[in-house]
């Protein structure tokens, strides 16, 4: 089942799962209809979060402005933005083209 990842006005939206507390910090690859992102920040204060949005840019190559979480800011169950990247430069950024 490939990553959902879909274009919408201006950038494109990826479903993630995120795994705080992890050893090795990362965006691993598919898990089901999402990208698995393991972050070493814990689900407090907002700082998975934004380690997520870090790993997602340093990824795709975009600067850190640029990810905005969309869903599930509670949930590891998210919804990134990407502003200024289509899904399939995206897909292909990610190694999933």
């Amino acid at each position: 089942m490939p990553v959902r990842i879909e274009n919408e006005p201006g950038g494109c939206r990826i479903d993630v799962r995120v795994v705080p507390g992890s050893r090795r910090a990362g965006v691993v690859g598919p898990l089901g209809d999402r990208l698995k992102v393991k972050v070493a920040a814990p689900p407090e204060d907002g700082r998975a979060n934004a380690e997520v949005r870090r790993l997602l840019a340093a990824a795709l190559g975009v600067p850190d402005h640029a990810v905005t979480i969309a869903q599930g800011h509670a949930r590891p169950e998210k919804q990134a933005r990407i502003a200024g990247l289509g899904s399939d430069e995206a897909r292909r950024r990610l190694g999933l083209a």
